[in-house]
């Protein structure tokens, strides 16, 4: 192990025997604090060893890192732990789901980890931390990054017919094979096909694009971090496009936040984020405040996300988001929504087996005993109450049998019926936020509970910088609106319409969305429709300005 393989083994002694000792404790009010020191080299199994033995304790406590210290995580370090994580990869794509967390916080009361303003930097595909069956923990004060990006990046510096000259962005590492096929290397990964997205400098947007390098592509080395790709057939990229590159495979989450109640991140700056963003499932009371989601500032990189940044999927009590800055993802920004499942079978007047339908989310429960339920018209949306839950037993990852506490009509399952759990559905606002750069949308929100978007400003979103959609043929992805105000936001250049409303319905069935209110919201148009609603009622657009090039009626309501 060497000098420092002898050190991280006497401190993770030390930490087992007396916390105390290893990380310093002291009393401070009414919680305990352990002070981490910097550590040379790998720190994951450190500040592990100090979070476990925390949590055995049972106190109150803060684990506070050393100002201004470097820690460095390593996947071959961390706890490894099989968890199912809505919206990552499917068992196609990637049979393992064994995740490699970090920091890995289970039955926490009461645990704050304070960065102190240091930086955790990991290394090799991993989740930096999950946070699982706890209450009250807050995550504050570090910068997270990545020492090998799994999202690469260069970018074009010539072009002369077939030949295109790239610049690799640092960190990121590339090979040369011997057949001339460029490769994308990190410390346990390597790709080269994958989906591409540019960024265009002059118009500081980015949009999903042509990957450049392709099986075939001849890769030839021209100088330190310089690289001429032989293209066949043309191409359409240019000089100072910045190419952003990645494999697709969504097989580890940057966080992770499970059946966990009154959780905060605060103050952090997440450089990167990868492979998915920060999950919230089957979790209550999150609150997102001054966090910077976004590459190092004066830094080379542009991306900072290989995914969404923010995913709340089947959550209760309120999500808040507060004061943030969105940059640089290979998706949405922000997503809220619950999921439902297809009804396949009806094996008793109380029970209904059910089943995930969309590939990547599956093998986790999504609903507890006392949770309200409907059941849903796949093509028209529309609910009826079906019961309270009495029992939720797994027959397999992809199916569940639901016993809820009265009888149920008999469901024209052949003709399609789904299920939401209606008390899996938040309350959201989101506020004072700044949205950019992503190639997508900027917020998703289906929830039935109060909704408030207000005072944030979306710079330049290709898609819908706000949709409201609902579906149960497709993404699967749950439910109607019922309270939904959206006010004060400014939105410069989003895509057409630049507010979404439209569930996915084949059949009409009356409105699915209702409670919408857009006012007081400033519009500058690149083109097309400001507001977009169909198959809603109950909605209000007032008081908003609209400038730019637009559509001559900006404001279509179906």
């Amino acid at each position: 192990m060497g000098n420092r393989g002898a050190l991280v083994g006497m401190v993770l002694m030390a930490v087992a025997a007396n916390v105390a000792a290893a990380a310093g404790r002291y009393e401070s009010g009414a919680a305990v604090r352990y002070d981490v020191p910097a550590v040379e080299g790998d720190a994951t199994q450190v500040i592990q060893a100090v979070i476990d033995a925390v949590i055995a304790r049972g106190e109150r406590a803060e684990i506070r890192l050393a100002a201004g210290a470097t820690y460095h995580v390593y996947r071959g370090s961390c706890r490894s732990k099989l968890l199912h994580i809505s919206n990552t990869t499917s068992e196609r794509e990637n049979p393992d789901h064994t995740k490699y967390i970090a920091m890995h916080v289970e039955g926490a009361n009461g645990l704050t980890i304070n960065g102190n303003g240091a930086k955790i930097v990991t290394h090799g595909e991993l989740t930096t931390f999950a946070i699982e069956q706890s209450r009250g923990v807050t995550l504050k004060n570090f910068t997270l990054d990545a020492a090998d990006p799994s999202v690469p990046e260069f970018r074009i510096t010539e072009v002369d017919g077939s030949r295109v000259r790239v610049k690799v962005t640092s960190p990121s590492r590339y090979e040369i094979a011997g057949d001339s096929t460029f490769y994308w290397t990190g410390e346990g990964w390597r790709f080269t096909e994958g989906l591409a997205q540019v960024y265009f400098p002059d118009k500081r947007i980015t949009w999903r694009y042509d990957n450049p390098i392709r099986r075939g592509t001849k890769a030839v080395e021209a100088g330190a971090g310089e690289v001429d790709l032989y293209v066949a057939g043309g191409h359409p990229f240019r000089e100072g496009e910045i190419y952003q590159m990645r494999h697709t495979i969504r097989n580890q989450v940057c966080g992770f936040i499970n059946e966990s109640e009154g959780v905060r991140l605060e103050g952090l700056r997440l450089q990167f984020v990868g492979n998915f963003g920060v999950v919230s499932q089957n979790a209550k009371d999150i609150t997102v405040v001054g966090c910077r989601m976004a590459p190092e500032e004066g830094g080379e990189r542009t991306c900072a996300g290989f995914a969404d940044f923010l995913q709340f999927s089947g959550c209760r009590g309120y999500i808040e988001v507060d004061k943030c800055y969105f940059a640089g993802a290979h998706d949405d920004a922000i997503n809220v929504h619950g999921t439902h499942l297809k009804v396949v079978g009806q094996p008793a007047p109380r029970k209904l087996r059910l089943r995930y339908m969309h590939d990547q989310t599956w093998g986790f429960n999504s609903f507890y005993v006392g949770d309200s339920i409907e059941v849903v018209d796949v093509h028209s949306l529309k609910g009826e109450f079906a019961g309270m839950v009495e029992e939720s037993r797994r027959i397999d990852d992809y199916e569940w049998e639901v016993t809820v506490d009265r009888d149920l009509a008999s469901l024209d399952i052949a003709d399609g019926r789904a299920v939401e759990n209606i008390s899996a559905t938040p309350s959201l606002r989101v506020a004072d936020s700044y949205f950019t750069l992503v190639p997508t949308r900027g917020i998703l929100v289906t929830t039935r509970r109060k909704v408030v978007i207000e005072g944030n400003t979306f710079d330049k979103i290709p898609m819908p910088a706000i949709y409201i959609s609902d579906d149960a043929r497709g993404w699967y992805e749950s439910g109607p609106v019922r309270d939904v105000t959206i006010r004060g936001n400014r939105f410069i250049e989003c895509g057409s319409p630049v507010i979404g409303v439209k569930p996915e319905t084949d059949r009409d069935g009356g409105a699915v969305h209702s409670g919408i209110r857009i006012e007081g919201n400033e519009f500058v148009m690149r083109d097309g429709l400001a507001v977009s609603v169909s198959g809603a009622s109950d909605v209000v657009v007032e008081g908003n300005v609209v400038t730019g090039n637009h559509e001559a009626v900006p404001v279509r309501v179906e």
